[in-house]
């Protein structure tokens, strides 16, 4: 009973001092329960992200009868007469872990307040027969209802949830408070491998490892960037040593077109449509698809930025998409702990083989004037790359060409620039990393990616 209170505590608090300060102990004695819990679950119950400490998902499903079991006990101890004093014998030691105290909950709760078991019958009663609105009601119920009544969702409710989102049977206001609720408590690779199945089931997208590309490079830049995609032109090198290659990212309706021009700039044809794209890549190598391109419904997702002025959701699982089911994926991710998320969403999400880079801009660009831990997943399992930085070359001066002008001319070589050069090659070794389960020596893929750059044909 002290282990199910002091979970209770921890799931209620989210902090191992918050659930001590509750509990009336110290944090070094709360911090041995969550030992002996997690040891009794073999789980880790509580682990850090960006957003500060979270629930696993198996602590989530256990959330509400760990509360109402925790409520009965308070019912169950409150003294109803006096007891009289326990004889305290002459042998004592004092113990290890105090004893949680029983009754921590405030005395003052209303007689016959539903208990959250009570909201969570009520959630169960909504089954899949119930109108899509309501449905959705209910996710958003799950996952926003307060402390003590809510959870995440697991994968299957967040794919039925996003689902009900993509084929417009949502309103607004429902889309909106999933979103900003999800985003504000912390995502889970659970919830985040739901929103990636239900958008490839949208989108009719192959079987990952259907044979139609080799390489899948998600290339989602902020429509208020200024950077220039590099990314584009490492898939270019690589396609024309035979590697099937397909970038997708914003189109012009998000980024005015940037992506698109860059693709004509250097000979990647855009792919008009899902059903396009297979003969596009088979034809060429390599396509760069557009969002619009794969769907109407979802583009219009991300421009809630504008409304939130903070990412959501959505914007996590861009990356994940994989269009055309490639068997291997290069993803760059700003944030720290989103690595390690968008690794076990790809667990979760089936995606064998993956490389993470970390960017400040989300956009799998390898730095190599800042030593980087590549995050990967090697047929289904983690590991980590490390590689040191290189020193980095001085910054020439003003060029006299626009952005758009200098970027073709790197590729082309009427501008002599060793920085973007280094980062275009780096970046192709990475994805060969990404490709190759039992490669781990990057020099070696770095050598290769500069014989490609030193070989490769500026025209077509």
């Amino acid at each position: 009973m002290r282990l199910i209170l002091a979970l209770d505590a921890l799931l209620v608090e989210k902090s191992v001092n918050g659930a001590a300060a509750r509990l009336g102990l110290g944090a070094p004695a709360m911090s041995r329960l969550l030992k002996q819990i997690r040891e009794l679950y073999g789980d880790q119950i509580l682990v850090r992200t960006a957003q500060g400490m979270i629930p696993t998902p198996f602590a989530e499903s256990l959330r509400l009868r760990v509360r109402a079991v925790a409520s009965e006990a308070e019912d169950l101890t409150s003294p109803v007469t006096e007891r009289p004093l326990r004889q305290i014998p002459e042998w004592k030691a004092v113990p290890i872990v105090d004893v949680v105290p029983l009754g921590y909950r405030p005395k003052n709760r209303l007689e016959g307040q539903p208990l959250p078991i009570h909201h969570a019958r009520r959630l169960a009663s909504i089954g899949h027969n119930a109108d899509p609105m309501q449905r959705l009601a209910k996710h958003i119920a799950t996952t926003a209802a307060g402390v003590g009544s809510s959870r995440p969702l697991d994968a299957e409710e967040a794919q039925e949830a996003f689902s009900i989102i993509l084929e417009g049977d949502a309103d607004p206001a429902q889309t909106g408070a999933l979103l900003a609720t999800m985003h504000y408590r912390g995502l889970t690779a659970g919830e985040l491998a739901g929103f990636v199945r239900a958008s490839r089931q949208h989108i009719d997208a192959p079987d990952v490892g259907a044979g139609i590309v080799d390489l899948d490079l998600p290339i989602y830049l902020s429509p208020r960037s200024t950077a220039m995609p590099w990314l584009m032109q490492a898939g270019k090198l690589l396609a024309q040593s035979g590697i099937r290659v397909l970038l997708h990212g914003f189109g012009k309706e998000i980024d005015q077109g940037k992506l698109e021009a860059a693709a004509s700039g250097i000979g990647i044809p855009v792919c008009t449509s899902m059903e396009a794209a297979p003969q596009v890549v088979e034809t060429h190598g390599i396509g760069f698809m557009p969002l619009t391109a794969m769907t109407q419904r979802m583009p219009h997702l991300p421009l809630l930025y504008r409304l939130f002025q903070m990412r959501t959701p959505v914007n996590l699982m861009l990356h994940l998409l994989n269009p055309l089911g490639a068997p291997a994926s290069l993803l760059g991710v700003a944030q720290p702990a989103n690595q390690l998320l968008h690794r076990d969403t790809a667990h979760a999400a089936g995606l064998p083989n993956l490389a993470i880079l970390g960017s400040v801009r989300d956009v799998g660009e390898f730095n190599p004037y800042r030593p980087t831990t590549i995050y990967r997943l090697v047929d289904g399992k983690p590991s980590e790359v490390f590689v040191p930085s290189v020193p980095e070359p001085r910054l020439d001066g003003s060029t006299g060409l626009t952005s758009l002008e200098y970027w073709q001319g790197v590729w082309e070589n009427r501008v002599r620039d060793e920085r973007p050069r280094q980062i275009v090659i780096d970046t192709a070794a990475a994805a060969l990393l990404s490709m190759r389960p039992q490669h781990t020596a990057f020099d070696d893929l770095r050598d290769e990616a500069a014989a490609l750059w030193r070989r490769r044909r500026i025209k077509g």
